[in-house]
C-alpha cells in the first residue's frame, strides 16, 4: 500500500482515468485509486495523505444519484466524512470540468470536498491558478486560485499531462511529509 491514498468519484470514467494517471506518475508512493462508491470512510481515514478527485455534474453538483450519475458517488460519500477529525491529514484536490459548456459553474463540485476536509481540520495543498482557463464563474476559487488542480478534458486535454506533472511536483513533498 502506498503512502498516498487516491479516492475519486466518476460518472463517465474521465476522473478515474486522471486518478490512474496520477497514481502511475507517483509510482510506489501512491496506493491504487479507489472509486468512493467502493470505499468506506475507514478506508479513506487510513491515510494521512490524500488526493481526492471529482467531476462537476448537473447544475454544478458533486457526482451522485440526484445529479444523474449512474451510481452512488461523492454526493452519498461526503456526508459520512462530515464531522470526522481530519487534523494532521494533508489533502490535494483535483476536479474535472468543461469551461466552454459549463463556464457558469466551472468545477464547482471541488469546493464541496474542500469545505468538508477543511472543516474537519485537514490541510489542503495544491491550489491552482485560474489564468489559463476561460470561464464565467466558479465556486471553487479561494483567495484567487482554484482549491485544486483543474482538468478540462473536453477542451484542453492536450494540457492535462503537463498540468499533472506541474501539480504533482507542487503537492508531492507535502503529501509525502504527512
Amino acid at each position: 500500500m502506498g503512502k498516498i491514498g487516491i479516492f475519486f468519484g466518476s460518472d463517465t470514467g474521465n476522473t478515474r482515468r486522471v486518478a490512474k494517471s496520477i497514481a502511475k506518475k507517483l509510482g510506489n508512493d501512491a496506493a491504487d485509486p479507489v472509486n468512493v462508491n467502493k470505499a468506506s470512510i475507514d478506508d479513506l481515514l487510513g491515510y494521512s495523505a490524500l488526493i481526492l478527485g471529482t467531476p462537476t455534474l448537473g447544475e454544478g453538483e458533486l457526482p451522485g444519484l440526484s445529479s444523474g450519475a449512474e451510481a452512488e458517488s461523492w454526493e452519498e460519500f461526503l456526508p459520512q466524512l462530515k464531522g470526522k477529525d481530519l487534523s494532521g491529514k494533508v489533502v490535494a484536490i483535483f476536479g474535472l470540468g468543461d469551461q466552454e459548456a459549463y463556464g457558469h459553474e466551472f468545477v464547482d463540485a471541488m469546493i464541496e470536498i474542500y469545505t468538508v476536509v477543511t472543516d474537519g481540520g485537514a490541510k489542503v495543498v495544491g491550489f491552482w491558478p485560474t489564468d489559463s482557463y476561460t470561464f464565467e464563474t466558479s465556486k471553487s476559487i479561494v483567495d484567487g486560485e482554484f482549491v485544486g488542480l483543474v482538468v478540462d478534458h473536453d477542451n484542453q486535454s492536450d494540457l492535462t499531462d503537463e498540468r499533472l506533472d506541474t501539480w504533482l511536483n507542487i503537492v508531492k513533498p507535502a503529501l509525502l511529509a504527512a
